[in-house]
């Protein structure tokens, strides 16, 4: 434990670190000490938008959200600590991973960001797999820019730059356009020996008949990966004053390669080295196991990405996962309202999840349903319709209704990790992150139920991507000589960490595959449903 005292003085002398992650509903930044002991948190509410067919978010809304988690954090530290923050040792941005921001010689954005939620790649990435002989989802970088060659749009031939959200807030502060080895991976492919793009692939890719129209090559207008301890450069003095415009903040701390959601995740959770796995819970849910080895097959549901040090990893990434959860609390919060009834968060999120645990039947009660708010990569469903499909019989309780949820939100990525369990993938633990787990037990209890495995939750489970980056900010400052960091995060940030581990119950098991049974039969209904109801924004 850190008293007081010593934090105001780490605070007062700058020997802090910054991590500030961009998620699908959050921008949140987590300020540490140099033992990676969360000092203060910040965080700004966002959304992204259905415009012209396309998820995306307005780049005004990246500064101003930046800002506004930002001086959140500056606020909480002032009223804590009666001190102001203006110098920050080392600092790290990340974001959610994939998705397409291209830019022109003179740095402007050819057109608006397209979010890794765009299931609108299907045709090139089904052609770049085949070419490559190595899967390229359809939110992967690649795969955007090659749809849009194939659909000749024509911005196309004046892209100079392309980079992931994490990459251009670092470019914009720093001046660098790198990026972390793990987002770049969620880019193009990675070559394990050489910490770079693989060679090969972007021979294939410059020698397309379709690519040749275009004057730049593709590793040109690609950002230089680095792995997790390199320096990415350093805060500018407009780098700074887009951060914290009050101007309070110094120019000159040291930043850290940027990183996507996925390998914060695998840091905030120690699961970096082989034989280690961890699954984050949010919008969407993903789960990264380390491998010892190469599978044996391209699989179109497992992607190929790194750790933020470069090793393979196996991705199951599904685009929805908990967001009817939450849709469904806050029903019931306004109900409880509207009967004069206030409940906190945390209360709310206790009783529902309670109810899904010990009040409902082991398979939800033959409740069916997908929380699909956008396409689905694993199930090839190309748009979002949230649904709740019941038998006349189907007892309709909250119970049942929570468990039903909570399944739905494990549904797609159950079906990509079979897929590892039939390769052998080997683990010696699987921890979960995400904000379901801040109410303990339920979510890791029937997690556990549907891996069919033991499921750890550590107690920073809820801080999650920004307290991971703030760790490489830590790291890239502190590593010594030849320390792995497998190695500093054993010994210096997981050295005292308390977490819980859950095994699977018997029954929950056999509940979670017969819902299972259901998710895939019905996938029909799903694909009527988005046959019959077409998108309010397509209706206009």
């Amino acid at each position: 434990m850190t008293d007081s005292k010593t934090i105001q003085d780490a605070i007062t002398t700058g020997q802090v670190a910054l991590g500030v992650e961009f998620g699908s509903t959050t921008i949140k930044a987590i300020l540490t000490t140099e033992n990676g002991v969360t000092i203060a948190s910040g965080s700004y509410d966002w959304t992204n938008n259905f415009k012209d067919g396309l998820w995306t978010y307005a780049l005004p809304d990246v500064w101003s959200g930046l800002q506004q988690a930002y001086l959140a954090l500056k606020q909480q530290v002032q009223t804590q600590y009666h001190v102001k923050i203006t110098h920050i040792q080392s600092m790290g941005f990340s974001a959610m991973m994939h998705g397409y921001l291209a830019f022109d010689q003179q740095d402007a954005l050819l057109v608006p960001f397209r979010t890794w939620r765009n299931a609108i790649t299907e045709e090139a990435a089904s052609g770049l797999t085949k070419l490559f002989e190595f899967n390229i989802p359809q939110r992967w970088s690649i795969g955007h820019l090659y749809q849009a060659i194939l659909n000749q749009e024509s911005h196309v031939k004046n892209i100079a730059y392309l980079t992931t959200l994490a990459g251009y807030v670092h470019w914009q502060l720093t001046g660098e356009r790198v990026l972390g080895i793990g987002d770049a991976s969620g880019m193009f492919p990675i070559d394990e020996t050489t910490g770079n793009y693989d060679q090969a692939m972007l021979a294939k890719f410059n020698a397309l008949k379709a690519v040749q129209q275009y004057r730049w090559h593709i590793a040109d207008i690609l950002p230089k990966p680095l792995p997790a301890g390199m320096p990415a450069g350093t805060l500018t003095a407009a780098g700074a004053m887009l951060l914290d415009p009050t101007d309070d903040l110094q120019a000159g701390s040291l930043i850290a390669p940027p990183e996507g959601d996925a390998g914060t995740g695998m840091v905030a959770t120690n699961s970096v080295k082989k034989r280690t796995g961890n699954i984050s819970v949010g919008t969407s849910i993903f789960s990264m196991i380390v491998l010892e080895k190469n599978l044996s097959h391209v699989y179109s549901n497992i992607d190929i990405v790194t750790t933020p040090t470069g090793l393979p990893v196996a991705m199951v990434h599904a685009n929805n996962s908990a967001s009817d959860i939450n849709a469904w609390a806050k029903l019931f919060a306004e109900f409880a309202q509207k009967t004069g009834h206030e409940l906190t968060t945390s209360e709310l999120y206790q009783v529902l999840f309670d109810a899904a645990l010990n009040d409902a039947q082991p398979d939800a009660g033959g409740l069916s349903g997908y929380g699909y708010y956008s396409g689905e990569n694993i199930t090839a469903v190309p748009e979002g319709r949230p649904m709740l499909v019941r038998q006349p019989d189907s007892p309709l309780t909250i119970g049942n209704l929570m468990r039903f949820n909570i399944f739905g939100a494990f549904g797609a990525i159950k079906i990509g990790m079979r897929i590892l369990a039939d390769e052998q993938v080997l683990t010696d633990n699987i921890v979960a992150q995400g904000g379901v787990f801040k109410t303990p037990v339920v979510a890791q209890k029937l997690l556990a139920a549907a891996l069919a495995t033991d499921v750890t939750v550590m107690k920073n489970a809820g801080e999650g991507g920004p307290w991971g980056m703030a760790v490489l900010a830590l790291y890239a400052t502190q590593k010594t000589p030849n320390q792995t960091l497998t190695d500093f995060l054993d010994h210096h940030i997981f050295a005292d960490s308390v977490s819980e581990t859950l095994s699977p119950d018997p029954k929950d098991v056999a509940g979670f595959e017969a819902f299972m049974t259901r998710y895939i039969n019905g996938l029909e209904i799903e694909m009527a449903a988005i046959k019959a109801l077409p998108n309010h924004a397509e209706k206009e």
